[in-house]
């Protein structure tokens, strides 16, 4: 008949039962034993056994993963196929098509895929290729034959073939994750978990080589373990240590010798068991996702690029329409940002490019808006004395009137058009109106383009040539570096 103990007292005391038979077993080996090592060693048994019977069955929840559906990896897939499909149509001949499209056809054959793939990683000489060896010779895997493992590089090196980036991304198409570790989880380690977790991954945390740890301080690490990545924790011993046997004879004599044990893998196989029993064929779907998702931005990528291509020379005529203005017609402050540097007419042909179909009036919409927003930043006030402060090493080309808003005037409207690009490659539709802009979103783009275009060295070449542009027939002295910090 078998008893559930469900009260805390009579499950401790099992528990120090048990503490007691180990230390009957340990008695021609302990030479002495205090008080306080005697309760320790009979917390740290009630403390493992407990731990063992309390331990979380397998869920869902406690892989902390969300499974998704067959349509919604279809839903995925489709997506990765849009962006592909307006590559072609943008840039016909482009070198990455042919790839990308394998992909896209690989992908849709692996929806029905049968076999759950596991990557086993972790850093070095934790016991990946020693767990795999294990569960092939177990006799396990040949009632599970849809689980086939793969072991990653090792993390964590300095030099290595793979770089962790590299070593992620090929776990990244596997279902499951068996991250492998043989003690506390480092800052390293722990920081790596929770990037795999933020990328939808199914993760089992294997604690390996507990055997060379003491009672205290297994039970320890497993607390600690348990308490930063909860619910998903399996301890194991792949490759135990051997042990002495010791064997009193009737006659007297004592026999010693080396036993190894077995491998102790068993936690794991029933995890494993579970995962396969309760999400079976969602472990692929969601693979096939992930999967999906990095296709499509990896064609976004080159979408964006050759978009890039073409807003390029659009920024730069418009910079240098803005600047003939500017210098033509000075004003005593640059106001003419909000007409002329950041027209209606170069947002129009930005939006084209990036597919953001726009009317006039929207585009004059947000036109207006970034000038404000540049004069809201100072980005206007600290560009023109930038640009005079290169202006000021050569004396011959300050004295121009005009110059320096003529300058300004391009150097911000060339701001203004990199952030309208970075800010249209984000963008997945088309904007509906010029309401539709993310002011604060917007803001950060241009502060950010603003502070990457600042650089003394990018400044001294664009003024030069500036210089050369709106003066064509004075003779240009090439301006100095100036070590006079811009404010």
């Amino acid at each position: 008949m078998v008893v559930k103990l469900e009260r805390p007292i009579l499950v401790g005391g099992l528990g120090l039962s048990f503490s007691l038979w180990m230390l009957q077993s340990w008695h021609d080996s302990i030479v002495q034993l205090g008080e306080f090592g005697l309760l320790s060693t009979l917390a740290v048994g009630g403390g493992l056994w407990l731990w063992q019977q309390n331990r979380p069955k397998v869920s869902l929840e406690q892989l902390d993963f969300t499974p998704v559906d067959r349509a919604t990896a279809e839903s995925a897939i489709a997506k990765a196929e849009t962006i592909i499909n307006q590559l072609a149509q943008e840039a016909e001949n482009h070198i990455s098509l042919n790839t990308l499209r394998e992909q896209l056809a690989y992908l849709s054959s692996e929806l029905d895929r049968q076999e759950i793939k596991i990557a086993v990683t972790g850093g070095k000489a934790v016991g990946k290729s020693t767990l795999i060896q294990v569960l092939k010779s177990s006799g396990w895997q040949e009632k599970q034959p849809k689980f086939h493992f793969q072991e990653t590089a090792p993390l964590f090196r300095e030099t290595t073939d793979k770089s962790d980036t590299a070593v992620l991304a090929e776990v990244s198409k596997s279902d499951v994750v068996l991250f492998l570790t043989n003690g506390d989880l480092t800052e390293t380690e722990f920081q790596t978990l929770q990037q795999l977790k933020a990328a939808n991954q199914s993760i089992i945390l294997v604690f390996n080589k507990q055997d060379q740890y003491l009672a205290d301080e297994r039970a320890s690490v497993l607390l600690s373990l348990q308490q930063r990545m909860p619910g998903y924790l399996v301890a194991t011993a792949v490759s135990p240590i051997p042990i002495k046997v010791r064997k009193h004879e009737n006659d007297g004599s004592v026999q010693e010798w080396m036993e190894q044990p077995a491998p102790d893998t068993a936690q794991l196989t029933q995890q494993l068991d579970a995962v396969l029993a309760q999400q079976g064929q969602k472990l692929v779907w969601t693979t096939t996702m992930r999967t999906a998702l990095a296709l499509k931005a990896e064609a976004k990528n080159w979408l964006n690029r050759a978009r890039c291509d073409r807003a390029t020379p659009v920024i730069e005529q418009y910079q240098w329409i803005a600047a003939a203005t500017a210098f033509a017609n000075p004003v005593p402050a640059l106001d003419i940002l909000a007409t002329a540097a950041i027209n209606a007419q170069m947002v129009i042909d930005l939006g084209n490019i990036y597919q953001q179909k726009l009317s006039l009036e929207q585009a004059q919409t947000i036109a207006g808006t970034m000038g404000s927003l540049m004069l809201k930043l100072g980005l206007v006030e600290l560009s023109t004395k930038a640009v005079s402060t290169v202006l000021k090493s050569n004396a011959i080309t300050f004295v121009a009137g005009g110059l320096v808003q003529g300058v300004s005037a391009a150097y911000l409207t060339r701001v203004a058009g990199l952030s309208l690009v970075e800010y249209f490659e984000q963008q997945e539709i088309a904007l509906d109106s010029g309401t539709a802009l993310n002011l604060e979103k917007l803001r950060q783009t241009l502060k950010k383009v603003f502070q990457q275009n600042q650089q003394m060295v990018f400044l001294q070449g664009f003024v030069n040539h500036g210089v050369k542009r709106l003066l064509p027939q004075t003779p240009q002295m090439e301006l100095v570096s100036v070590e006079k910090p811009i404010g």
